[in-house]
Order: C-alpha cells, then sequence, then structure tokens
C-alpha cells in the first residue's frame, strides 16, 4: 500500500503493523476518560450522552403510555365518569405530544448517536458538545413540559393546536403558550441533532467506506437528518405565528381581519407528515441492519433500499393536504395529494420485498431470536397499517373515516408498529454494544407476545368502532350507541402492551449493565464495524473498510484494529481527535480536534429551556436573563472552538502525514454552517409562504399600490445592506492581509449598516401608519421585517464573538473557522433581507399590475 492512496491495497491491509509504543493505549484512555463525581454531567462522549437520550425517550414513552392507560380506562365502559372532560381533553392533548415531539423523533436521534460513530468507524461525532447541549435542551425542556399537567397547564387543543381552537379567545390560558413555545424549543434542539449526524455521516466515516459501502442505517440517518432540517422549520414558524397572534394579536388566523386558519393546517402538515416517515425511516434502517445479521446474508437489493429510502423522503413532502380531505380544498389539490399518497407505497414496498428476500436468501435459518420476533411483528402491523393508509388516501373514503377511530386505529398501526416495535428490536439488539450481557431471551419472548397481542386487541376493534361512526377526542360515548363491547377489549389490550412493557423494564433491570470498557460483544456475529471493540475513545484505531460488512469479509479486522494497526492509534498532540475524510469516497484529509467535557453546553442548554418556558409566563426579566446566560455559555463554549495546537501534519500511520486543521468549504465547520442555511433558507420559505397564502385567501385586506409606502426608503436599506455584504468582504481581505484594526472596524460598521437596515425597514412602515394589528397582511409583513432584524442581531452577536477573538489574538489566516462561519450567515442575511424587501414591496405592485 502506498502512502499516498490510504484505501487501496489488499482486502486486509494493516497500515501500521510494527508493535504500538508503550503507555499509548493508557494515554488514549485517560484523554477520553469520563470525568467523575458532579462532573460527570458534563460528559460529552457519544456513548455516554447516546445512553442518556435513549433512556429519557423511553421514560417519555412510558409516560405518554400512562396517560393512553387513563384515557382507555376512561372509554373501557360507556358514560363514565372516572375522568373530566377537561382533564381527558389534557390527557390525549400530552398524549399525542409526548409519542411524537418527545419520544418518536428523540428515540431514533438518540440511537443515532449511540451507534453512528462506531457503525462508522469514527472515535465521536464531529461536534460532541452540540450533541450535549442538544440533548439536555431536550431532557429539561420535555421533563417541564409534562410537569404541566400536575398544575392544571397543560395544553387541551390537541396535539396538533388547530386555530381558532387555540386562539386567546377560546383558549385565554397559558396552556396553548406553553405547547407553542415549548415544541418550538424542543424542535431546535432536534434539528441541531440532526446537523450533527448528517456531519458525522458524510465527514467522519472509515477510510475507504464510500457512499455505496456506508451501512444502510448511516443512509437512513443521513435522509432523516436532510428531513428534519427541511421540514421542521415549518412547524416552528407555525408556532411562532400562532404565538405571535396570542401575545400580540397579530392576526395570521382570525379570519375576520384577513388571517386563515388554514394557513396553520398546511404548515403544521408540511411538517407533519413528511414526520411519519421521519419516525419510520430510521426503524426500517434498524430493520435492514437486524435481518441481514439474524439470517447471515448480505441485505439483498442494497441499491433499490437506499433509492427507496431517498424516493420515501421526496415523496413524503408532497403528502400534507393528505391530511386536509376535509376542510374544502379544491378537488385538483386534493387529487394530486391523494396521488402522491398512494405512490409512496411504492418505495416502501421495495424495503419490505428487500427484507422478504434477504430471509429467504439465507442458506440455514437461525433459530427466531427475540430481535427477529419484533421485526415479524413489525412486518404484519405495518402492513395491516399501510393497507388502511391507502383506504384514507381515497379521498371519498377519507371523508367519512376521518374524524372516526378508524383514523386512530391507522395512526397506530402506522405509528406504533412501523416505529416501536423495530425500535424494540433494536433494543433487544444492540443492548450487547452497551451492556456488559445481553437482555433474556426468555423474558423478550414474553415481551414480544404481550405487546403484539395487546396491540392487536386494542386498535384492531378501532376500525369497527371508527366505522360504526364513534368520532375520536371524546370523552365518553351513550350505551345505546353500541361501542361499550368493542371499547372494552380495546382496554384490555392497552393493558396487556403494558404489561409487555413491565416485562421489558423488568428484564432491562435485571441484564442491562452499562460498560465503556468491555460489553458482551459481537453476540449475533454481525459483520458491521460498531461490533469492533471500543472503549470510551471508540475503536483503538479506525480501520479500512473495502465492503458493506467489514467483519464478514475482513478476517482479522478485530485483532489489528485492537492492536492499533490501523490509522490514528494514539493521541496527536494530546487531545482528543478523529479523522475527517471526504463525502464521495472517504478519503482522509485531516485530523479533527474533538473537545471534552465542560459546563457550558449544559449551562446554554438550562438557559435556552428558561428563555422559551419564563416567555410562557410572561415572565420577560428572568427569561432575558436565562436569554443572557445562554448567549455567554456558548460564547464560552466556542471560545475554545479552532484552537488545536500549531502542530505540523502528524503521522496517522502509514507514514501518512494530514495536519490538524483546515479551513474553507474542506472543513467541518463549513457543512455545518451550509445545513444551518437550509434550516434559515426552509424559515424563511415558511414565512414567504404564509404571506403569498394570505394573499390568496384575503386579498381584499391587501392595501392598493398608491397605499403602498414609497420605493425611496426601501431603496435607502438595500443600499445599506449592500454596503454591509461589501464592508464584510473588505474585513475577509483584511484578514488575509494582517491588518486587525482594519478587519475590526469593517465588521463593527457592517453590523452598524445591517442593525440600520432592519430598523429602517420597520420604521417605513411604521410611519406609514401601517401597525402589526390591523390586519393579516400588515401582521405579516411585520413578520418578515422581525425575521430580518432577528438575522441581523444575530449576525450582529457572531461579528462581536468574531472581533473579540480578533482582539485576544485567536484569529488568523490560519485559525480563520470563526471568521469564516460569520461571514456566511452574514452574506446570507443580506441575501434573505433584500429578497424580504423585493417581495414586501415589489410582490403587491406586479400582482396589482
Amino acid at each position: 500500500m502506498t502512502t499516498n492512496d490510504p484505501v487501496s491495497g489488499p482486502s486486509s491491509p494493516l497500515p501500521n503493523p510494527i508493535p504500538r509504543p508503550a503507555g499509548e493505549l493508557e494515554l488514549l484512555a485517560q484523554v477520553w476518560r469520563r470525568p467523575r463525581g458532579l462532573k460527570a454531567i458534563t460528559v460529552v462522549n457519544n456513548n455516554y450522552i447516546g445512553v442518556l437520550y435513549v433512556g429519557t425517550a423511553l421514560l417519555f414513552f412510558i409516560l405518554a403510555g400512562v396517560l393512553a392507560l387513563l384515557m382507555r380506562t376512561q372509554l373501557a365502559v360507556p358514560e363514565s365518569g372516572l375522568i373530566s372532560h377537561e382533564l381527558y381533553n389534557q390527557l390525549f392533548t400530552m398524549h399525542g405530544t409526548v409519542m411524537m415531539f418527545l419520544f418518536a423523533v428523540p428515540a431514533v436521534e438518540a440511537v443515532a448517536v449511540m451507534l453512528l460513530p462506531n457503525m462508522l468507524g469514527a472515535r465521536d461525532l464531529p461536534f460532541p458538545r452540540l450533541s450535549a447541549y442538544a440533548y439536555w435542551a431536550y431532557a429539561v425542556g420535555g421533563v417541564v413540559f409534562f410537569c404541566s399537567l400536575f398544575f392544571g397547564l397543560a395544553p387541551d387543543g390537541g396535539w396538533f393546536m388547530y386555530p381558532p381552537l387555540t386562539s386567546t379567545q377560546y383558549s385565554p390560558a397559558v396552556n396553548a403558550d406553553l405547547w407553542l413555545l415549548g415544541i418550538g424549543f424542543i424542535e431546535i434542539s432536534a434539528i441541531a441533532g440532526a446537523i450533527e449526524l448528517a456531519i458525522g455521516i458524510l465527514r467522519t466515516r472509515a477510510p475507504g467506506m464510500s457512499l455505496d459501502k456506508m451501512p444502510i442505517y448511516a443512509w437512513v440517518m443521513l435522509v432523516f437528518s436532510g428531513m428534519v432540517i427541511i421540514a421542521f422549520p415549518a412547524v416552528i414558524v407555525a408556532t411562532a405565528l400562532l404565538e405571535l397572534e396570542r401575545a400580540f394579536d397579530m392576526p395570521f388566523f382570525i379570519a375576520e381581519r384577513g388571517g386563515d386558519p388554514l394557513l396553520w393546517q398546511h404548515l403544521f402538515w408540511f411538517f407533519g407528515h413528511p414526520e411519519v416517515y421521519i419516525i419510520f425511516l430510521p426503524a426500517a434502517g434498524m430493520v435492514s441492519m437486524i435481518i441481514p445479521a439474524m439470517t447471515g446474508v448480505p441485505l439483498v437489493g442494497y441499491r433499490l433500499v437506499v433509492m427507496a429510502v431517498i424516493g420515501t423522503a421526496f415523496l413524503s413532502f408532497g403528502l400534507w393536504v393528505h391530511h386536509m380531505f376535509a376542510t374544502g380544498i379544491e378537488p385538483m389539490s386534493l387529487s394530486f395529494a391523494s396521488a402522491a399518497s398512494m405512490s409512496v407505497s411504492v418505495p416502501t414496498a421495495i424495503q419490505v420485498f428487500a427484507w422478504i428476500a434477504t430471509i429467504a436468501a439465507a442458506v440455514r435459518l437461525r433459530p427466531m431470536k427475540t430481535p427477529m420476533l419484533f421485526i415479524m411483528g413489525f412486518f404484519f402491523i405495518f402492513v395491516l397499517g399501510g393497507l388502511t393508509g391507502v383506504m384514507v388516501a381515497v379521498i371519498p373514503f377519507d371523508l367519512q373515516a376521518h374524524d372516526t377511530y378508524f383514523i386512530v386505529a391507522h395512526l397506530h398501526y402506522v405509528l406504533f408498529g412501523g416505529m416501536v416495535f423495530p425500535l424494540f428490536a433494536a433494543f433487544y439488539y444492540w443492548m450487547p454494544f452497551v451492556s456488559t450481557r445481553p437482555l433474556s431471551e426468555r423474558l423478550g419472548r414474553w415481551s414480544f407476545w404481550l405487546m403484539f397481542g395487546g396491540f392487536n386487541l386494542a386498535f384492531f376493534p378501532m376500525h369497527f368502532t371508527g366505522l360504526a361512526g364513534m368520532p375520536r377526542r371524546v370523552y365518553t360515548y351513550a350505551e345505546s350507541q353500541g361501542w361499550g363491547s368493542l371499547n372494552m377489549l380495546s382496554t384490555i389490550g392497552a393493558y396487556l402492551i403494558a404489561v409487555g412493557v413491565l416485562v421489558f423494564l423488568w428484564d432491562m433491570a435485571r441484564n442491562f449493565r452499562p460498560s465503556s470498557k468491555k460489553n458482551a460483544g459481537n453476540v449475533w456475529d454481525a459483520g458491521t464495524l460498531e461490533w469492533l471493540p471500543s472503549a470510551d475513545y471508540g475503536v483503538r484505531s479506525i480501520p479500512i473498510v473495502t465492503s458493506r460488512e467489514p467483519l464478514w469479509d475482513q478476517p482479522g479486522i478485530e485483532d489489528d484494529v485492537a492492536a492499533g494497526r490501523y490509522y490514528l492509534p494514539n493521541v496527536p498532540a494530546g487531545v482528543r481527535s478523529t479523522l475527517v475524510t471526504n463525502a464521495l469516497d472517504a478519503r482522509p484529509e485531516y485530523v479533527l480536534h474533538l473537545p471534552g467535557p465542560g459546563w457550558s453546553p449544559l449551562l446554554a442548554a438550562l438557559g435556552t429551556a428558561g428563555f422559551f418556558l419564563l416567555l410562557t409566563f410572561k415572565a420577560i426579566v428572568p427569561a432575558a436573563a436565562c436569554g443572557v446566560v445562554a448567549v455567554a455559555s456558548l460564547w464560552r463554549w466556542l471560545w475554545d472552538a479552532d484552537s488545536a495546537p500549531d502542530v505540523p501534519p502528524i503521522d496517522i500511520g502509514a507514514g501518512i502525514r494530514l495536519p490538524m486543521r483546515c479551513m474553507g468549504s474542506a472543513s467541518h465547520a463549513w457543512w455545518a454552517m451550509m445545513m444551518l442555511i437550509v434550516v434559515c433558507i426552509s424559515i424563511f420559505g415558511a414565512l414567504v409562504f404564509a404571506y403569498l397564502f394570505l394573499w390568496l385567501t384575503s386579498a381584499d385586506v391587501w392595501p392598493a399600490v398608491q397605499a403602498l409606502p414609497g420605493l425611496l426608503w426601501p431603496a435607502v436599506s438595500a443600499c445599506l445592506l449592500v454596503g454591509a455584504s461589501a464592508l464584510a468582504m473588505r474585513a475577509a481581505r483584511s484578514l488575509r492581509q494582517d491588518r486587525a484594526l482594519l478587519l475590526r472596524g469593517c465588521l463593527l460598521a457592517g453590523m452598524i449598516l445591517l442593525l440600520a437596515a432592519s430598523a429602517l425597514e420597520v420604521h417605513t412602515h411604521w410611519q406609514h401608519g401601517l401597525r402589526p394589528t390591523d390586519s393579516a397582511y400588515a401582521a405579516v409583513v411585520f413578520a418578515l421585517a422581525g425575521l430580518q432584524s432577528t438575522f441581523a442581531v444575530l449576525v450582529g452577536i457572531m461579528g462581536a464573538f468574531t472581533i473579540a477573538r480578533s482582539v485576544a489574538g485567536r484569529l488568523s489566516v490560519v485559525r480563520r473557522a470563526t471568521l469564516d462561519s460569520t461571514l456566511i450567515m452574514w452574506h446570507y442575511a443580506v441575501a434573505q433581507s433584500l429578497i424580504g424587501l423585493g417581495i414586501v414591496h415589489g410582490f403587491p405592485r406586479l400582482a396589482v399590475g
């Protein structure tokens, strides 16, 4: 093997076959060791954060299940008085919210955080502190949100929160505000986790693991991350608009002043239906990993499955109107949504047939283990859910069944069958990866049969109660309706599910013994890299990969990795590190310095959670204080970024020398900023959609051309924006010329111009007599101006941070990641503001013309 071609050579290359120096392994363990005592909560290693993440998601699953049992107990018999109408509304709202927002998406992200670094042959994810921040924000915010139930403050408008039911007219209490601010903030945490996972998959794969050799689970999580980045901003915009309406009377959804409640449904379901596949695809990825291990043969149709995953993601963004068939939308629009709803079954069917073909390809079927039992249960339940999904995609049928228990049955067959059963299969399959011993086969079988039988007993009768006319979201029903016996069966089934989950928890208590030093090992004889020997530092050395199942196809790879014969077996410069490879064919590019434990991610998460939750109760001063804590902690966290020692290129093995720093478009930070820009584009796009939708539905409140502000002041704002962008480019040149004072002056002046342009836009509308409470037009215009102001403030904070690093001597031509990131956001903010000016001041004139 040559020193300049690190991924060529024999099927099992040994880049560094010589014995490793004494004490090298001990130093590696010391650098990666988890903090002890109180500082243990500052840990950032993916193996610890991942376990915490999974455990917290499982806690919310159990809590949501308890709420479901309370509802089923209330509905077991007709005219029950166990639970009041008000409490029942809170229970079904919290059940749906917790399951969808606090369990389903976080659970699949949690499993990915725990597994992916090892599966990719990396030491950790590229932004460990971001993972820690995302976890703590989710955990703290989620627990506080759930506890609102005990104080009568839980939301009661459904997990979908449709206005006008959730407007101040019908929901004047803070219950709805708690949902809006809490869920919006939790979605930000989910987006942060998705960016982290996407960068990890694209840039930290083991050498040789090209895109066509990635484990199918990595492909699925990459697609998952892209879907989260594009879809979740829509619900953030929706929650922000409804909160602005509730807090400041900006009538986005009030029909009497030009608003439209359907705007909420469009924004919410643009997020909500892709979320079904955001939940399902990772579960399907787990199935695609478990079946080959259980059968001993590679996944049949690997490339077709990858294409099916991508196709499912693409089609899922055209299905949101599927949930709005009964809202009176134009028949042509409904027809497109119906066709898309049916067509998405094709890529899903490709995956199902690939799994069946893999099982059929096994030369000798292995004994049916617990993970495979849960997968077989998933096959049965999910296929039934898919069949009823085709039924509700037929518009006439959906109009009859839409608000009945038939939809409840379909929803649970798809989500519980399509996500929970594969997740439990994953618990049993990957438990030896994190525990010193696997879970019990005997208890696993009991758990499966109780859950499988209980699930079908609980939800299959709901198809019949729904077809018999039982509406969903009702807390009681009359005995004369004849639904009592079917509801009693459903309630018994729900309790059987609970018993099955309790058996699983008992199994966990008996057998789960987490250990970062020695796990139970590859008890399934699987072929992927997560089963390599590992510790706190992940793998001892980063291997070369030549196939999709390296443990099957590269004999002795486990021993070679453990002996440190592959890449990066040591601790370069005495810091945590991993390899960064290129996105296409995984050729090593540089060594990434990874940050260690610290208080700043935890404090930033607490500050962020406090800011959003205190705003719910209009506690402005404490909320502002929490916001300051969050920003200060974030500054402290990022202050150590780009701080790798200035060392010459280091030998990673086989005589290959790589730098410990990378600037520009090749760096992982640049890729992360690009993904953040996609999030920003999605937020801006959702708000522009709201502007255009309101124009279509309430053009009568749009002003005449002569009533619009003149074009002089918008032109001045545009000039200020262009000037700010020019100053930013001059600042970049100043860094290359080593002119620090000029760089700081350009950044400061550019920040002033950005803020001035935003303030001038708001002032122009205000001076022209427009008020955000006047109409939906005024509200959406000020919302767009407010978004531009938010980005101006964000760029100002980033610019101030960059200036501070320059003053501290932490900014130079070779340490310029901070400036590069600031300039990316700076130029995007300018471009977005210019487009916003064009829409607000130009579109009404063009539309009338």
